[in-house]
């Protein structure tokens, strides 16, 4: 059982590698380039506090929505920083020689995307409580999880698992609350 277990793992890893490989060949297009670098820099935390810090100069329902991104915020960082010291996966351009950094890591592993992880909390949390930008919303939180792999950061297992635990914890924090 163990070793069917290792052949599945090994099949898994080797698609993972080629669809990174595959989609970080959008890179080549310097337009789209500067588009994904834009978005992969705005995921990373500013943005993100100067949205909560705008939505605390609204009504009710936006001082929610900002104590929910503070919170879920908080919670992801412990996720992603437990299973990201745990796993210890190599970014792709550290273990792929046809896949180059065109942006900075932030940190030395991949799993899972921070960033993608953030993205899509958020948009799922300002989603409910501003229904009329989730078109932007998870438009850009796309645009930040294809930009992870195009820049060669991430796998896109990477960016799934960080998909899922963003839209689990924001799902939990729209439950509890």
């Amino acid at each position: 059982m163990s070793l069917l277990l290792e052949q599945w793992r090994t099949r898994w890893l080797e698609t993972d590698r080629r669809w990174a490989c595959e989609l970080h060949r959008v890179a080549e297009h310097p337009r789209v380039l500067r588009v994904l670098v834009t978005a992969s820099r705005l995921g990373e935390g500013e943005l993100w506090y100067a949205v909560m810090v705008g939505l605390l100069l609204g009504g009710a329902s936006a001082w929610t929505c900002a104590l929910q991104m503070l919170c879920v915020g908080g919670l992801n960082l412990l996720i992603y920083r437990q299973i990201k010291h745990r796993v210890c996966r190599p970014r792709p351009y550290v273990k792929c020689p046809e896949i180059h950094a065109c942006d900075r890591a932030l940190d030395e592993f991949s799993f899972p995307s921070g960033h993608t992880l953030h993205a899509v909390s958020f948009a799922l949390l300002m989603t409910f409580h501003f229904p009329l930008c989730a078109a932007f919303l998870w438009l850009f939180a796309l645009t930040v999880a294809a930009s992870r792999v195009v820049l060669g950061l991430h796998y896109p297992s990477d960016v799934a698992a960080g998909a899922l635990t963003g839209a689990f914890t924001a799902s939990l924090a729209l439950l509890a609350w």
